[in-house]
């Protein structure tokens, strides 16, 4: 078997790996799109969002789940002709459509006729597969496991040939941290002979959950000593809902005490100004059977971890709009979650050009900001006084600029390590992707001191369609 990476081999954006199972058939592990440094400069976005490879021989597109750096070019792949099975976990079946939806609106139509149509057309193909339960298809089969990423986050299996003679290739997806806010933790596969492995935070060691917590707790509380409003640039699904969890959690326990001069915690507002969000927030209300433990716990105590009393919803666009005057004006004290989470499009940037030049504001970033968004600049810039240009306008940054960098859905070094040591039959060969090249190189070193047997791979060639063999050793350091 054969891997073609067409996106996500040298970033954390665009993910698309092919398999091929022979020289006729292949499977196509995600399809998302470019972010940031990833879209190239010199070629012109329309032809990048072209599906640029041959779709003929793809027997069907294997989904790890609903982000849109993992399905955005869903679209595209679609209009080049792609009328296969799409096979994902059941939660990302019934969250994928909300997604498609939006970015249909955003990048291609606002044609109501024609996004229902490909709607349609989309639920035809999804063929939900139960976390553990393998699927046939030509000469492999394919099972999905829970990756506590997001909610339906999954690692792929797949195994071509039987017994001693099988090849099994993993993909781990977007691989999420144990104790992540909803989510079960993830558990290695039994066997791997190769792993496609991402390697987001090769590079970091995350805060542990207890720590993040009081790191979250603290940091709005000194933002709120500015007296002003604090934005959260945060994705729709899983990020956006993991924060109200833990932000319901502080209310739970610090309600009588004091969030900020003469504002109690329990009547702090908390805006979701996102109307995905707000959907994908109802979905994860009515899939909480997959909620962890804990969770579940809550929900047996009477506790609405995503729909308490302080959270204000917002979908109306006027009253967006109202709303980001208001708080222009006033500066009032209250916490405002927005997509998107790099701050590369949606509300938030509305947000950000109506109150980054105030110093009332705190910007507090919670996830990854890749190169080349506006987030990233801010989170570089801001610091020093220096300015942002939204949409080629320059903004100086006044506001306050804070990062909880342990915040994150995804593996850190020491997870992927230990998923890594939870193979029982170890891979032979490592493919590294979804990374930044500083972060591949860090992880790359760690595993082969970690474990010398196995061969880890980084992709350095230039183009994005570079076939690469998948081969690894014997144990001994012979090509096999």
């Amino acid at each position: 078997m054969k891997i073609v990476h067409h996106g996500g081999a040298k970033g954390v954006t665009g993910s698309c790996h092919e398999l091929f199972i022979d020289h006729d058939h292949s499977v196509l592990i995600d399809c998302g799109l470019f972010q940031g440094h990833d879209i190239s400069k010199t070629q012109p976005e329309t032809e990048q969002l072209k599906i640029d490879f041959p779709i003929e021989n793809i027997e069907a597109l294997i989904i790890t789940h609903c982000h849109i750096d993992h399905v955005g070019r869903l679209p595209y792949l679609m209009m080049a002709g792609f009328d296969q099975k799409i096979i994902c976990s059941i939660a990302t079946a019934q969250l994928i459509p909300l997604v498609l939806e939006d970015a249909l609106k955003i990048g291609i139509t606002k044609n109501s006729k024609l996004i229902e149509s490909f709607l349609e057309k989309i639920e035809t193909l999804l063929m939900p597969l139960p976390y553990g339960k393998w699927l046939g298809l030509s000469d492999i089969k394919i099972r999905l496991q829970s990756a506590g990423h997001i909610l339906g986050s999954a690692f792929v299996e797949i195994q071509k040939g039987n017994g001693s003679k099988s090849d099994k290739i993993v993909f781990s997806g977007d691989l999420g941290a144990p104790y992540t806010p909803l989510l079960p933790a993830p558990k290695s596969p039994y066997r791997a002979d190769t792993l496609v492995l991402e390697s987001t935070y090769g590079d970091k060691i995350h805060q542990n959950r207890k720590e993040r917590i009081k790191t979250l707790k603290t940091m709005i509380e000194s933002c709120f000593k500015n007296r002003g409003t604090i934005l959260i640039p945060a994705f729709s699904i899983g990020r956006t809902q993991e924060l109200l969890y833990e932000i319901e959690h502080i209310i739970h326990r610090y309600g009588k005490r004091q969030a900020a001069h003469q504002i109690q915690w329990e009547d702090l507002d908390i805006i979701v100004d996102s109307p995905l969000a707000n959907k994908f927030s109802e979905v994860y209300q009515t899939l909480a059977s997959c909620w962890d433990r804990e969770a579940k716990r809550r929900l047996k105590k009477g506790r609405h971890p995503l729909s308490f009393e302080q959270v204000l919803t917002i979908n109306d666009h006027q009253e967006h709009l109202r709303t980001v005057d208001y708080l222009k004006k006033s500066g009032r004290p209250v916490i405002v979650l927005a997509a998107s989470g790099m701050c590369s499009g949606g509300r938030i940037v509305n947000y950000i050009k109506a109150l980054i030049e105030d110093p009332r504001t705190d910007i507090l970033f919670v996830g990854y900001q890749a190169k080349g968004t506006i987030g990233r600049k801010i989170q570089k810039y801001g610091p020093q006084n220096g300015y942002v240009q939204i949409e080629n306008q320059k903004y100086t940054i006044a506001a306050g600029i804070n990062t909880i960098r342990g915040y994150s859905a995804h593996a850190d070094q020491e997870n992927l390590l230990r998923f890594i040591k939870g193979i029982r039959k170890k891979p032979s060969i490592i493919r590294l992707v979804h990374g930044e090249r500083y972060a591949q190189k860090a992880l790359k070193d760690k595993i082969e001191a970690a474990f010398p047997e196995i061969t880890v791979e980084i992709n350095t060639k230039g183009t994005r369609n570079k076939r690469l063999r998948v081969q690894g050793t014997d144990g001994k350091g012979n090509k096999r």
